[in-house]
């Protein structure tokens, strides 16, 4: 019986990767610029266009749905992400060079702390996600599924966790909680008005937390390398009945 769910899992995570054919990219950036922008320990927003992806967007609110961590120069690739199908892998910078991408930048990170959230998601390379639980992937298949929207993150959540695991951002927020790096904590008021931060479960984060971040920058590739809009040569501008 296992071991049918699991085929059937797989057969819905495929799925649930296919591409859509209404994506439209607005703001690419060049390959060449994300890489001269990019620094180890970045985490890299993607919009994506794949089936999963529209669900995720429309549970989130979100045009994000999808987040890489970028480790740097290696020869199977410079970002590390969770995938459904393929698990935690090694994947090209060159993977996202057509689609919208956001960086978000942690700030105050010592020397130590940037080699643990490395070794964290290096050691995670080949970790291989439960795909039995069926009816944890199938949720996904509606593009958008009625669903209430103050119950819509704790979708995310539910069930074993694993195939959760596999589309959102959860290994990247396991690895900042390592170094106990704060993305969206619950905020207290202790004693003499001073704000404790309390850690929130890692399976509760999707990749538009690192956007809407306060301790986050995001560092954008065109404003990063001395952007000048009087350089900019533009065009004629073109009748609104033309074409």
């Amino acid at each position: 019986m296992d071991s049918i769910r699991t085929r059937i899992g797989r057969g819905i995570a495929a799925y649930l990767e296919k591409e859509v054919g209404d994506y439209t990219p607005f703001a690419v950036t060049s390959k060449e610029l994300l890489r001269d922008t990019l620094r180890p320990g970045d985490v890299l927003l993607v919009e994506g266009n794949t089936r999963v992806s529209t669900a995720i967007k429309y549970l989130t609110h979100s045009t994000w749905s999808h987040s890489a961590f970028y480790v740097g120069d290696h020869p199977d690739g410079e970002l590390i992400e969770a995938h459904l199908q393929h698990g935690v892998i090694h994947v090209p910078l060159s993977k996202y060079e057509n689609f919208n991408t956001r960086i978000c930048r942690a700030v105050s990170l010592t020397e130590d702390d940037l080699e643990a959230l490395i070794a964290h998601m290096t050691d995670s390379l080949g970790r291989v996600y439960d795909l039995k639980n069926i009816w944890d992937l199938a949720r996904y298949l509606l593009p958008q599924p009625p669903v209430p929207q103050r119950f819509r993150r704790r979708l995310l959540a539910l069930g074993s966790g694993d195939p959760t695991r596999a589309i959102c951002s959860t290994l990247i927020a396991e690895a900042f909680q390592k170094v106990r790096y704060p993305i969206l904590p619950a905020i207290s008021t202790g004693k003499q008005a001073k704000e404790i931060l309390h850690i929130r479960h890692h399976s509760l984060f999707t990749p538009r937390d690192f956007d809407l971040s306060p301790y986050f920058h995001i560092a954008k590739p065109t404003l990063e390398h001395g952007f000048d809009h009087h350089n900019l040569t533009w065009g004629q501008p073109s009748s609104p009945y033309s074409g």
